[in-house]
């Protein structure tokens, strides 16, 4: 699964909290900020706090690996030399394949 947007990362935190059987009220504290702010993340707000978002991933046990992919604008212009970054779908297919 690659994550591509906001919307998606919010989904991904919303689904992966709730089958870890935790509540908005109980990550927030556990991230250190407010419920709200769980339910604005989980909605996906772009403009997400990356350290916010990193402790979030932590605290729900995820870690990132990164992979250098050529992003669809840089494959366009050949010989731009641009790159983007996703998330590389292992890290996610790993967090599918310990469901109960």
């Amino acid at each position: 699964m690659h994550i591509r947007t906001a919307l998606e990362l919010g989904a991904f935190l919303r689904d992966l909290r709730s089958k870890r059987g935790i509540d908005q009220g109980t990550l927030a504290r556990q991230v250190g900020v407010s419920r709200q702010w769980i339910v604005a993340i989980e909605k996906g707000k772009p403009r997400a706090p990356i350290g916010l978002v990193l402790r979030t991933l932590n605290t729900l046990g995820v870690s990132l690996d990164l992979e250098e992919t050529l992003g669809p604008r840089a494959s366009a212009k050949k010989g731009s030399g641009k790159k983007t970054v996703d998330l590389v779908d292992q890290v996610l297919n790993r967090l599918q394949d310990k469901k109960p």
